[in-house]
C-alpha cells in the first residue's frame, strides 16, 4: 500500500504560481512513477504531468506544457507540481498517482493505470 496526500492547494489570481506537494508514505515510493491529475466540476479527469521514478522522464498534457514543471525527491518521498502562469481555467481539483513500475510508460497518462491515488487539493485561479 502507498498512501498520497496532496497539499499546496489554494486561492490565486492569474498569472500567479503555486507549488503543489505530493507526500508518499508506505512501499518504496522510488519505484512508482507519480502522475498529477485534475478534474474541474462538470468535466472529465484531465491528465496533467508524469514523472518516472527516477526522474529521468517526464510528460505532461497539453495544458501543462511549457507552464507547469513536475518533479520529485526520493530521499523525502515527495512529488511537486510548480504551476506558473495560472489562469482560470485551471480551476480544479489537482490529485496525484502513484503507477507500479510495471506499467507501461506509453499509458501513464491514463488514469486507470495508476494504482493508488491521493485524496485531492482543490486550485482556483480568480480573473
Amino acid at each position: 500500500q502507498v498512501q498520497l496526500a496532496e497539499s499546496g492547494g489554494g486561492l490565486v489570481q492569474t498569472g500567479g504560481s503555486l507549488r503543489l506537494s505530493c507526500a508518499a508514505a508506505g512501499r518504496t515510493f522510488s519505484s512508482y512513477s507519480m502522475g498529477w491529475f485534475r478534474q474541474a466540476p462538470g468535466k472529465d479527469r484531465e491528465f496533467v504531468a508524469v514523472i518516472s521514478w527516477s526522474g529521468s522522464s517526464t510528460d505532461y498534457g497539453d495544458s501543462a506544457k511549457g507552464r507547469f514543471t513536475i518533479s520529485r525527491d526520493n530521499a523525502k518521498n515527495t512529488a511537486f507540481l510548480q504551476m506558473n502562469s495560472l489562469k482560470p481555467e485551471d480551476t480544479a481539483v489537482y490529485s496525484c498517482a502513484a503507477a507500479s513500475g510495471a506499467r507501461r510508460w506509453s499509458r501513464l497518462r491514463i488514469g486507470h493505470e495508476y494504482d493508488y491515488w491521493g485524496q485531492g487539493t482543490q486550485v482556483t485561479v480568480s480573473s
